[in-house]
């Protein structure tokens, strides 16, 4: 049995007539971390619109599993087991937390015994569902807030999540919360790939890493070769990001 949970295989996409991704090629096992680091505009948020069929490919293709994702819709693919967690300001604000999380289960609204079920998982997995269930999004801290979005794309149980900038705009005990939580999905047997511009953290946390640049693949390897590789550091942080 292949252990990918997903394979982009030659990717090329962009908008209006323009590539943005030319030949893009990823492999992700199951259970793995994955973080995508590179410049503004070196294509990683293409790289998520592609496999949450948001963008739609020129050539090549996309596998989760045994599942082609070329020309598939969002909502065949968010049903596939594809979710992902948007950046920072995710959550309706005038809504409860409880009614945020609900958003993310939607698509199993009928499935009435199924969603509570889902809505236990979730509030065992984090605590703060539960325990700020009635209060309204907007009055919780940005960590707070992001464990709420994380929990809202768990409801679908899926097999791959997708974060965009996971620490953005948090403090250190909250980049900590949540970096905790990522490594549990991935001992959960979840694959996660995340974009993230804090590239000291991303290599950290993940198990492999991806830099990115100009629409393709610039280097990649398990995270701790592309940690102290010479030239990433020198890219991103002027020496070595272990230091």
């Amino acid at each position: 049995m292949s252990k990918c949970a997903l394979v982009l295989d030659k990717v090329e996409a962009g908008y209006g007539g323009g590539l943005v991704l030319q030949g893009f090629s990823l492999e992700l096992d199951k259970g793995t971390i994955t973080c995508i680091v590179g410049p503004n505009g070196a294509g990683k948020s293409t790289v998520f619109r592609v496999i949450s069929g948001l963008l739609k490919v020129s050539s090549g293709d996309v596998q989760l599993g045994k599942d082609s994702l070329v020309g598939k819709s969002p909502a065949d693919i968010l049903k596939l087991g594809v979710a992902q967690v948007p950046q920072s300001g995710a959550l309706f604000p005038d809504m409860t937390v409880r009614e945020n999380v609900m958003l993310g289960g939607y698509p199993i609204r009928r499935e009435r015994a199924l969603l509570k079920s889902r809505i236990g998982m979730v509030e065992e997995m984090m605590p703060i569902v539960k325990e700020r269930a009635g209060d309204k999004a907007g009055n919780l801290s940005g960590g707070q807030r992001r464990m709420v979005e994380i929990s809202r794309a768990l409801i679908l149980d899926p097999s791959l999540v997708l974060m965009d900038e996971p620490s953005l705009g948090l403090d250190p005990k909250s980049v900590a919360k949540v970096a905790s939580v990522i490594r549990n999905l991935s001992t959960e047997g979840r694959t996660v790939l995340l974009i993230e511009q804090n590239v000291r953290l991303g290599m950290h946390l993940a198990t492999h890493g991806v830099v990115m640049e100009q629409g393709t693949v610039r280097i990649t390897g398990d995270s701790a070769s592309i940690a102290d590789n010479p030239e990433v550091a020198s890219m991103y942080l002027g020496k070595a990001i272990g230091k």
